[in-house]
Protein backbone atom coordinates (compact mmCIF):
# COMPACT_ATOMS: atom_id res chain seq x y z
CA UNK A 1 0.00 0.00 0.00
CA UNK A 2 3.08 2.54 0.54
CA UNK A 3 3.51 2.98 -3.40
CA UNK A 4 0.60 4.94 -3.73
CA UNK A 5 0.57 6.73 -7.28
CA UNK A 6 1.25 10.52 -7.24
CA UNK A 7 -1.14 10.79 -10.18
CA UNK A 8 -4.11 9.14 -7.29
CA UNK A 9 -3.56 11.81 -4.90
CA UNK A 10 -3.25 14.71 -7.74
CA UNK A 11 -6.38 13.52 -9.35
CA UNK A 12 -8.18 16.87 -7.79
CA UNK A 13 -11.05 17.02 -5.46
CA UNK A 14 -14.43 16.81 -7.34
CA UNK A 15 -17.42 19.25 -6.55
CA UNK A 16 -20.66 17.56 -6.12
CA UNK A 17 -22.64 18.92 -9.13
CA UNK A 18 -26.18 20.52 -7.69
CA UNK A 19 -29.33 19.41 -9.58
CA UNK A 20 -32.21 21.25 -10.11
CA UNK A 21 -35.35 19.95 -10.14
CA UNK A 22 -36.57 20.09 -13.65
CA UNK A 23 -39.93 22.63 -14.42
CA UNK A 24 -42.73 20.80 -15.25
CA UNK A 25 -45.86 22.70 -17.34
CA UNK A 26 -49.14 22.40 -16.19
CA UNK A 27 -51.35 20.03 -17.72
CA UNK A 28 -53.59 20.83 -21.26
CA UNK A 29 -57.20 21.39 -22.09
CA UNK A 30 -59.66 24.51 -21.76
CA UNK A 31 -59.98 26.56 -18.43
CA UNK A 32 -64.24 26.99 -18.55
CA UNK A 33 -65.49 29.91 -16.22
CA UNK A 34 -69.11 30.13 -14.79
CA UNK A 35 -69.19 26.57 -12.96
CA UNK A 36 -72.37 24.47 -13.71
CA UNK A 37 -75.16 27.39 -13.09
CA UNK A 38 -78.84 25.87 -12.38
CA UNK A 39 -77.95 22.57 -11.96
CA UNK A 40 -78.49 21.79 -15.42
CA UNK A 41 -76.41 18.34 -16.55
CA UNK A 42 -73.00 19.35 -17.95
CA UNK A 43 -72.50 17.49 -21.58
CA UNK A 44 -69.54 17.18 -23.67
CA UNK A 45 -69.39 18.96 -26.63
CA UNK A 46 -69.50 17.31 -29.71
CA UNK A 47 -65.79 16.33 -31.64
CA UNK A 48 -65.30 18.63 -34.50
CA UNK A 49 -66.35 16.88 -37.77
CA UNK A 50 -63.27 14.62 -39.24
CA UNK A 51 -62.23 14.02 -35.37
CA UNK A 52 -62.29 11.53 -32.56
CA UNK A 53 -62.85 12.45 -29.13
CA UNK A 54 -59.68 11.06 -27.35
CA UNK A 55 -60.48 9.02 -24.14
CA UNK A 56 -59.90 10.84 -21.21
CA UNK A 57 -59.59 14.16 -22.47
CA UNK A 58 -63.17 15.87 -21.86
CA UNK A 59 -61.97 19.15 -21.40
CA UNK A 60 -64.92 20.12 -19.19
CA UNK A 61 -63.68 17.51 -17.03
CA UNK A 62 -61.84 19.55 -13.94
CA UNK A 63 -58.62 17.29 -14.16
CA UNK A 64 -57.80 18.37 -17.82
CA UNK A 65 -58.37 22.19 -17.18
CA UNK A 66 -55.18 24.54 -18.53
CA UNK A 67 -53.03 24.94 -15.41
CA UNK A 68 -51.82 28.34 -15.76
CA UNK A 69 -48.53 29.29 -13.64
CA UNK A 70 -47.51 31.06 -10.73
CA UNK A 71 -47.19 34.56 -11.29
CA UNK A 72 -43.21 34.83 -11.09
CA UNK A 73 -41.74 38.13 -9.64
CA UNK A 74 -38.17 39.29 -8.60
CA UNK A 75 -37.21 39.00 -5.28
CA UNK A 76 -34.38 42.22 -4.51
CA UNK A 77 -32.47 42.34 -1.39
CA UNK A 78 -30.31 45.26 -0.32
CA UNK A 79 -28.21 45.87 2.96
CA UNK A 80 -24.48 46.37 4.15
CA UNK A 81 -21.70 44.10 6.10
CA UNK A 82 -19.69 45.67 8.71
CA UNK A 83 -16.88 44.97 11.20
CA UNK A 84 -17.39 44.79 14.49
CA UNK A 85 -15.47 48.04 14.67
CA UNK A 86 -18.47 49.88 12.47
CA UNK A 87 -15.52 49.87 9.28
CA UNK A 88 -16.28 48.23 6.19
CA UNK A 89 -14.57 45.05 5.36
CA UNK A 90 -11.31 46.03 2.81
CA UNK A 91 -12.15 43.63 0.22
CA UNK A 92 -15.25 42.20 -1.58
CA UNK A 93 -17.21 39.98 0.95
CA UNK A 94 -19.15 37.32 -0.71
CA UNK A 95 -23.27 37.68 0.23
CA UNK A 96 -24.16 34.11 0.48
CA UNK A 97 -28.15 32.11 0.50
CA UNK A 98 -27.81 29.37 2.66
CA UNK A 99 -31.35 26.99 2.11
CA UNK A 100 -30.90 23.66 4.06
CA UNK A 101 -27.35 24.24 4.40
CA UNK A 102 -26.33 24.25 1.03
CA UNK A 103 -24.40 28.17 0.00
CA UNK A 104 -25.07 29.59 -3.05
CA UNK A 105 -23.32 33.27 -3.79
CA UNK A 106 -25.52 35.91 -4.80
CA UNK A 107 -23.70 38.93 -5.04
CA UNK A 108 -20.47 41.36 -3.53
CA UNK A 109 -19.97 44.06 -1.54
CA UNK A 110 -18.48 47.46 -3.00
CA UNK A 111 -16.05 49.24 -1.41
CA UNK A 112 -18.43 50.96 1.27
CA UNK A 113 -19.81 47.39 2.35
CA UNK A 114 -23.27 47.92 0.49
CA UNK A 115 -24.67 45.15 -1.66
CA UNK A 116 -27.59 45.06 -3.68
CA UNK A 117 -28.60 42.43 -6.24
CA UNK A 118 -32.00 39.95 -7.20
CA UNK A 119 -31.93 36.89 -5.47
CA UNK A 120 -31.13 34.30 -7.82
CA UNK A 121 -29.36 36.09 -10.73
CA UNK A 122 -25.68 35.71 -9.63
CA UNK A 123 -23.69 37.41 -12.50
CA UNK A 124 -19.94 37.95 -12.16
CA UNK A 125 -19.86 37.11 -8.41
CA UNK A 126 -16.28 37.38 -7.43
CA UNK A 127 -14.98 33.93 -6.82
CA UNK A 128 -12.83 33.92 -3.10
CA UNK A 129 -9.91 31.45 -2.21
CA UNK A 130 -12.49 28.99 0.05
CA UNK A 131 -15.26 29.29 -2.03
CA UNK A 132 -15.39 26.69 -5.35
CA UNK A 133 -16.80 28.40 -7.77
CA UNK A 134 -17.36 25.36 -10.94
CA UNK A 135 -18.15 21.98 -11.26
CA UNK A 136 -14.57 20.92 -10.16
CA UNK A 137 -13.57 23.60 -7.35
CA UNK A 138 -10.04 22.87 -8.10
CA UNK A 139 -9.73 21.97 -11.48
CA UNK A 140 -7.33 24.40 -13.78
CA UNK A 141 -4.63 24.42 -16.15
CA UNK A 142 -1.83 23.88 -13.18
CA UNK A 143 -2.37 20.35 -13.28
CA UNK A 144 -2.50 20.14 -9.13
CA UNK A 145 -5.74 22.85 -8.36
CA UNK A 146 -6.54 26.04 -7.29
CA UNK A 147 -9.16 26.34 -4.57
CA UNK A 148 -11.54 28.60 -5.63
CA UNK A 149 -11.18 29.38 -8.86
CA UNK A 150 -12.48 28.35 -12.64
CA UNK A 151 -10.17 28.81 -15.36
CA UNK A 152 -8.23 31.78 -15.90
CA UNK A 153 -10.98 34.40 -14.35
CA UNK A 154 -12.06 35.15 -10.83
CA UNK A 155 -15.07 35.96 -12.23
CA UNK A 156 -15.79 32.75 -14.06
CA UNK A 157 -18.06 29.42 -12.90
CA UNK A 158 -20.91 31.58 -11.64
CA UNK A 159 -23.67 32.72 -14.23
CA UNK A 160 -26.96 33.72 -14.07
CA UNK A 161 -29.64 31.88 -12.58
CA UNK A 162 -33.84 31.23 -12.46
CA UNK A 163 -35.72 33.51 -10.94
CA UNK A 164 -36.69 32.75 -7.13
CA UNK A 165 -40.06 33.09 -5.59
CA UNK A 166 -41.19 32.77 -2.18
CA UNK A 167 -41.45 29.66 -1.49
CA UNK A 168 -37.79 28.93 -2.57
CA UNK A 169 -37.13 30.89 0.55
CA UNK A 170 -38.44 28.49 2.52
CA UNK A 171 -35.39 26.82 5.31
CA UNK A 172 -32.90 30.07 3.61
CA UNK A 173 -30.92 32.73 5.31
CA UNK A 174 -28.17 35.43 4.14
CA UNK A 175 -25.16 35.78 4.84
CA UNK A 176 -21.76 37.57 4.35
CA UNK A 177 -18.85 34.97 3.70
CA UNK A 178 -15.30 36.00 4.55
CA UNK A 179 -12.41 33.41 6.09
CA UNK A 180 -11.47 33.69 9.31
CA UNK A 181 -15.45 35.75 10.44
CA UNK A 182 -18.51 34.45 11.32
CA UNK A 183 -21.65 36.41 10.54
CA UNK A 184 -24.37 37.36 11.87
CA UNK A 185 -27.50 35.54 10.28
CA UNK A 186 -30.96 36.88 8.03
CA UNK A 187 -33.62 35.00 7.91
CA UNK A 188 -35.17 34.70 4.62
CA UNK A 189 -38.43 32.57 5.36
CA UNK A 190 -41.58 34.26 4.87
CA UNK A 191 -40.03 37.59 3.29
CA UNK A 192 -42.48 38.39 0.17
CA UNK A 193 -42.20 40.10 -2.58
CA UNK A 194 -43.16 43.89 -1.76
CA UNK A 195 -41.40 43.76 1.78
CA UNK A 196 -38.60 46.58 1.83
CA UNK A 197 -35.34 44.79 0.14
CA UNK A 198 -33.25 46.66 2.90
CA UNK A 199 -32.23 43.93 5.05
CA UNK A 200 -29.73 46.26 7.26
CA UNK A 201 -26.53 45.67 8.36
CA UNK A 202 -24.74 42.40 8.50
CA UNK A 203 -21.93 42.05 11.41
CA UNK A 204 -18.72 40.00 10.73
CA UNK A 205 -17.07 39.11 13.77
CA UNK A 206 -13.46 37.36 13.70
CA UNK A 207 -13.02 33.90 14.96
CA UNK A 208 -10.99 33.45 17.97
CA UNK A 209 -7.49 32.21 17.32
CA UNK A 210 -7.47 33.33 13.75
CA UNK A 211 -4.75 35.45 12.49
CA UNK A 212 -4.57 35.37 8.30
CA UNK A 213 -7.39 36.41 6.50
CA UNK A 214 -7.96 36.36 2.09
CA UNK A 215 -8.82 40.14 2.85
CA UNK A 216 -5.41 42.63 2.79
CA UNK A 217 -5.09 45.91 5.58
CA UNK A 218 -2.47 47.36 2.99
CA UNK A 219 -5.53 47.54 0.64
CA UNK A 220 -6.34 50.54 3.13
CA UNK A 221 -3.75 52.70 2.23
CA UNK A 222 -3.48 52.18 -0.83
CA UNK A 223 -3.56 55.36 -3.03
CA UNK A 224 -6.16 57.27 -5.19
CA UNK A 225 -4.95 56.22 -8.05
CA UNK A 226 -3.59 52.47 -7.21
CA UNK A 227 -6.94 51.52 -6.05
CA UNK A 228 -8.50 53.10 -9.42
CA UNK A 229 -6.45 51.13 -11.40
CA UNK A 230 -7.06 47.95 -9.20
CA UNK A 231 -10.54 48.50 -9.83
CA UNK A 232 -10.31 49.08 -13.55
CA UNK A 233 -8.54 45.55 -13.64
CA UNK A 234 -11.67 44.17 -11.90
CA UNK A 235 -13.72 45.59 -14.61
CA UNK A 236 -11.80 44.44 -17.68
CA UNK A 237 -11.68 40.76 -16.18
CA UNK A 238 -15.22 40.73 -16.48
CA UNK A 239 -15.09 41.01 -20.05
CA UNK A 240 -12.28 38.78 -20.67
CA UNK A 241 -10.16 41.21 -21.30
CA UNK A 242 -6.52 39.52 -19.44
CA UNK A 243 -4.22 41.49 -20.93
CA UNK A 244 -5.01 45.03 -20.71
CA UNK A 245 -5.99 44.01 -16.48
CA UNK A 246 -2.51 42.40 -16.66
CA UNK A 247 -1.36 46.03 -17.15
CA UNK A 248 -4.01 47.84 -14.97
CA UNK A 249 -2.48 45.25 -12.08
CA UNK A 250 0.71 46.53 -12.67
CA UNK A 251 0.23 49.80 -12.59
CA UNK A 252 -0.98 49.17 -9.51
CA UNK A 253 1.35 47.96 -7.92
CA UNK A 254 3.76 50.41 -9.47
CA UNK A 255 1.91 52.88 -8.03
CA UNK A 256 2.11 51.31 -4.66
CA UNK A 257 4.39 48.15 -4.12
CA UNK A 258 3.25 47.22 -0.76
CA UNK A 259 -0.50 46.88 -2.36
CA UNK A 260 -0.91 42.45 -1.81
CA UNK A 261 -4.20 42.09 -3.36
CA UNK A 262 -2.73 43.78 -6.63
CA UNK A 263 0.25 41.51 -6.45
CA UNK A 264 -2.07 38.29 -5.73
CA UNK A 265 -4.62 39.06 -8.84
CA UNK A 266 -1.20 39.70 -11.00
CA UNK A 267 0.16 36.10 -9.72
CA UNK A 268 -3.22 34.52 -10.48
CA UNK A 269 -3.45 36.44 -14.12
CA UNK A 270 0.40 34.68 -14.89
CA UNK A 271 -0.38 31.24 -13.56
CA UNK A 272 -3.79 31.44 -15.71
CA UNK A 273 -1.56 31.92 -18.69
CA UNK A 274 1.13 29.31 -18.09
CA UNK A 275 3.98 31.37 -16.19
CA UNK A 276 4.60 29.77 -13.09
CA UNK A 277 8.13 31.86 -12.38
CA UNK A 278 5.98 35.10 -13.01
CA UNK A 279 3.15 33.67 -10.73
CA UNK A 280 5.57 32.74 -7.78
CA UNK A 281 7.44 35.78 -7.97
CA UNK A 282 4.12 38.06 -7.78
CA UNK A 283 2.83 35.78 -4.91
CA UNK A 284 5.80 35.98 -3.15
CA UNK A 285 5.60 39.91 -3.41
CA UNK A 286 2.03 39.46 -2.26
CA UNK A 287 3.56 37.55 1.26
CA UNK A 288 6.30 39.77 1.67
CA UNK A 289 3.74 42.79 1.56
CA UNK A 290 1.16 40.89 4.00
CA UNK A 291 2.35 38.39 5.93
CA UNK A 292 -1.45 37.40 7.55
CA UNK A 293 -2.61 37.47 3.80
CA UNK A 294 -3.99 34.21 3.15
CA UNK A 295 -4.42 33.46 -0.64
CA UNK A 296 -0.80 33.93 -1.53
CA UNK A 297 0.67 31.02 0.43
CA UNK A 298 -1.95 28.82 -0.99
CA UNK A 299 -1.21 29.35 -4.66
CA UNK A 300 2.78 28.89 -3.62
CA UNK A 301 1.83 25.74 -2.17
CA UNK A 302 0.24 24.67 -5.52
CA UNK A 303 2.61 25.79 -7.99
CA UNK A 304 5.30 23.93 -5.41
CA UNK A 305 3.21 20.88 -5.68
CA UNK A 306 2.88 21.16 -9.84
CA UNK A 307 7.19 20.45 -9.72
CA UNK A 308 7.04 18.30 -6.56
CA UNK A 309 8.54 20.68 -4.47
CA UNK A 310 7.24 18.79 -1.56
CA UNK A 311 9.54 20.82 1.15
CA UNK A 312 7.77 24.12 -0.29
CA UNK A 313 4.44 22.49 -0.04
CA UNK A 314 4.77 21.69 3.50
CA UNK A 315 6.22 25.01 4.36
CA UNK A 316 3.63 26.83 2.38
CA UNK A 317 0.73 24.72 3.74
CA UNK A 318 1.61 24.60 6.90
CA UNK A 319 1.94 28.53 6.90
CA UNK A 320 -1.92 28.69 6.50
CA UNK A 321 -3.02 26.27 8.73
CA UNK A 322 -1.08 28.52 11.51
CA UNK A 323 -2.67 31.47 10.18
CA UNK A 324 -6.55 30.10 9.67
CA UNK A 325 -6.49 26.66 11.28
CA UNK A 326 -11.01 26.31 10.56
CA UNK A 327 -11.65 27.55 6.84
CA UNK A 328 -9.49 26.00 4.59
CA UNK A 329 -9.39 22.08 4.43
CA UNK A 330 -7.44 22.40 1.15
CA UNK A 331 -4.28 23.75 2.94
CA UNK A 332 -4.28 20.36 5.28
CA UNK A 333 -5.05 18.57 1.95
CA UNK A 334 -1.69 19.51 0.68
CA UNK A 335 0.30 19.61 3.85
CA UNK A 336 -1.02 15.74 4.18
CA UNK A 337 0.15 15.36 0.10
CA UNK A 338 3.69 16.44 0.91
CA UNK A 339 4.26 14.81 4.24
CA UNK A 340 3.17 11.78 2.61
CA UNK A 341 5.36 12.48 0.06
CA UNK A 342 7.94 12.91 2.41
CA UNK A 343 7.01 9.71 3.92
CA UNK A 344 6.14 11.82 7.87
CA UNK A 345 3.15 9.43 7.60
CA UNK A 346 1.87 10.55 10.82
CA UNK A 347 1.88 14.11 10.19
CA UNK A 348 0.39 12.99 6.98
CA UNK A 349 -2.63 11.07 8.48
CA UNK A 350 -3.32 13.97 11.19
CA UNK A 351 -3.36 16.64 8.12
CA UNK A 352 -5.65 13.97 6.37
CA UNK A 353 -8.00 13.73 9.01
CA UNK A 354 -8.07 17.34 9.60
CA UNK A 355 -9.00 17.98 5.89
CA UNK A 356 -12.35 15.51 5.80
CA UNK A 357 -13.21 17.16 8.81
CA UNK A 358 -13.12 20.53 7.87
CA UNK A 359 -14.52 19.47 4.26
CA UNK A 360 -18.15 19.45 5.64
CA UNK A 361 -19.43 20.33 2.09
CA UNK A 362 -17.47 17.35 0.45
CA UNK A 363 -15.96 19.71 -1.96
CA UNK A 364 -12.45 17.38 -1.48
CA UNK A 365 -13.38 14.07 -1.85
CA UNK A 366 -9.90 13.48 -2.74
CA UNK A 367 -8.67 13.51 1.14
CA UNK A 368 -11.05 10.62 2.12
CA UNK A 369 -9.24 8.77 -0.20
CA UNK A 370 -5.83 9.85 0.87
CA UNK A 371 -6.75 9.00 4.27
CA UNK A 372 -7.96 5.94 3.59
CA UNK A 373 -4.70 4.61 1.97
CA UNK A 374 -2.72 5.95 4.72
CA UNK A 375 -5.09 4.01 7.39
CA UNK A 376 -4.49 1.14 5.37
CA UNK A 377 -1.08 1.17 5.69
CA UNK A 378 -1.45 1.01 9.47
CA UNK A 379 -3.55 -2.15 8.82
CA UNK A 380 -6.77 -0.08 9.83
CA UNK A 381 -8.90 -1.65 6.91
CA UNK A 382 -11.99 -0.74 8.87
CA UNK A 383 -11.06 2.66 9.09
CA UNK A 384 -9.66 2.97 5.20
CA UNK A 385 -12.59 1.18 4.44
CA UNK A 386 -14.57 4.00 5.37
CA UNK A 387 -13.00 6.81 3.81
CA UNK A 388 -12.52 4.82 0.65
CA UNK A 389 -16.31 4.25 0.32
CA UNK A 390 -16.60 8.04 1.06
CA UNK A 391 -14.63 8.96 -1.65
CA UNK A 392 -16.44 6.58 -3.98
CA UNK A 393 -19.58 8.20 -2.38
CA UNK A 394 -19.11 11.96 -3.16
CA UNK A 395 -16.84 11.45 -6.30
CA UNK A 396 -18.88 8.73 -8.16
CA UNK A 397 -17.43 9.51 -11.62
CA UNK A 398 -14.00 9.93 -10.72
CA UNK A 399 -11.27 9.24 -13.62
CA UNK A 400 -9.32 6.96 -10.94
CA UNK A 401 -12.93 5.47 -9.21
CA UNK A 402 -12.34 1.68 -10.69
CA UNK A 403 -8.81 1.84 -9.36
CA UNK A 404 -10.20 2.79 -5.76
CA UNK A 405 -12.66 0.24 -6.03
CA UNK A 406 -10.09 -2.15 -6.55
CA UNK A 407 -8.34 -1.02 -3.51
CA UNK A 408 -11.61 -0.96 -1.76
CA UNK A 409 -12.01 -4.30 -2.61
CA UNK A 410 -9.01 -5.61 -1.25
CA UNK A 411 -8.87 -3.72 1.64
CA UNK A 412 -12.23 -5.35 2.63
CA UNK A 413 -10.68 -8.82 1.58
CA UNK A 414 -7.95 -8.28 4.48
CA UNK A 415 -10.88 -6.85 7.24
CA UNK A 416 -12.63 -9.83 6.63
CA UNK A 417 -9.32 -12.48 7.05
CA UNK A 418 -8.54 -10.01 10.11
CA UNK A 419 -12.36 -10.63 11.46
CA UNK A 420 -12.04 -14.41 10.72
CA UNK A 421 -8.95 -14.36 12.64
CA UNK A 422 -10.26 -12.73 15.90
CA UNK A 423 -12.94 -14.80 15.65
CA UNK A 424 -10.69 -17.93 15.68
CA UNK A 425 -9.05 -16.49 18.85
Amino acid sequence: MRNLSLALIFAGALCAQEQQAPVTPGGGGANVPGGNPGGLERTSPSPAPGRTQQPGMDPMDPRNRQQFPEMQRPIFLSGKVMLEDGTPPPEPVVIERVCNGNPRPEGYTDSKGRFSFQLGQNQHVMADASVPSGPDAFDTSGGFGQPGRSGNSPFGGMGGGRQINERDLMGCELRASLPGYRSEIVNLAGRRMLDNPDVGTIILRRIAGVEGFTTSMTTVNAPKDARKAFEKSRDLLKKKKVAEAQKELEKAVGLYPNYAVAWFELGRLHEGSARPAEAKEAYSKAVAADSRYVNPYLQLAVLAAGEQKWEEVATHSARVIKLNPVDFPQAFFYHSVASYNLQKYDEAEKSAQEAVKLDTRHRMPKAQHLLGMLLAMKDDYKGAAEHMRGYLQYAPQAQDADVVRKQLSEVEKRLGQAEVGQQNK
